[in-house]
């Protein structure tokens, strides 16, 4: 069933209507509301932290698209990580590609946010929910799925001071470092796809590559400001710099 107008946000969760609702601090991301999520009047739940780290709706498409089209059949689970308000766990979902979506996030009023958003976008019976430590909830329940799944994280960058760095350092990305991200994904499953800021340093991502081997890294650029996806193994055979 789909959200409806008159479904009342739990405590946390909100659905500004006006921009004098908006904190002030969020409030440029909510000009850019319809971005995000195209589908936003139709009642759209975010915490107001969960503002700072949806991927916008083109940017979660395409990535959708382009890991959907460079895996073979018999990888039909994808895994989000970091699942936030929902952004990627839709897009996955309604790409129609995968057998089943597992979507992760540790905050409950977030989680509380992407179940509804997910219901406001028809994919909800796509998508099993998980609440918790991604890193335990891999290791104690996703571990059987290993060789059948994808994964794809959107860390936490440590909020939007980031922007201000002219090189990102992923070693101090906070609270989880890229070696604390990467190295329990890439056992559980050798395609995993890293969302990171478009100033991250290459080099670093590098360094965790086999000599024999080479990643994908894709800047995703919208409306003049752009992402980093890093993508190992099979996934996408794709160049850098797609515009949407």
């Amino acid at each position: 069933m789909k959200g409806t107008d008159d479904e009342q946000p739990p405590e946390g969760c909100h659905h500004y209507n006006s921009l004098g609702e908006v904190p002030w601090d969020i409030q440029r991301y909510w000009y850019q509301r319809y971005s995000i999520f195209s589908k936003y009047d139709e009642g759209v739940w975010m915490t107001d932290d969960a503002w700072f780290g949806v991927t916008p709706e083109p940017v979660a498409n395409k990535i959708a698209q382009h890991m959907s089209e460079s895996l073979p059949a018999e990888k039909g689970i994808m895994i989000d990580a970091f699942a936030g308000a929902g952004g990627n766990a839709i897009a996955f979902a309604s790409s129609g590609r995968w057998k089943r979506v597992y979507a992760i996030e540790k905050d409950p009023k977030v989680l509380a946010c992407a179940k509804h958003n997910a219901a406001v976008y028809g994919v909800q019976d796509k998508i099993s929910w998980f609440e918790g430590d991604c890193f335990a909830i891999i290791q104690r329940e996703l571990a059987d799925v290993g060789e059948f799944s994808v994964m794809f994280a959107s860390p936490p960058w440590g909020g939007p001071g980031y922007r201000s760095e002219y090189m990102f350092d992923l070693s101090t990305m906070q609270p989880h470092s890229l070696k604390d991200i990467y190295e329990p994904f890439s056992k559980l499953t050798r395609d995993v796809a890293l969302y990171l800021p478009r100033t991250s340093d290459l080099r670093q991502l590098a360094k965790l590559v086999p000599d024999d081997k080479k990643v994908t890294v894709v800047h995703y650029c919208m409306e003049g400001a752009s992402k980093l996806c890093v993508y190992s193994n099979k996934l996408p055979a794709v160049t850098s710099g797609h515009s949407l």
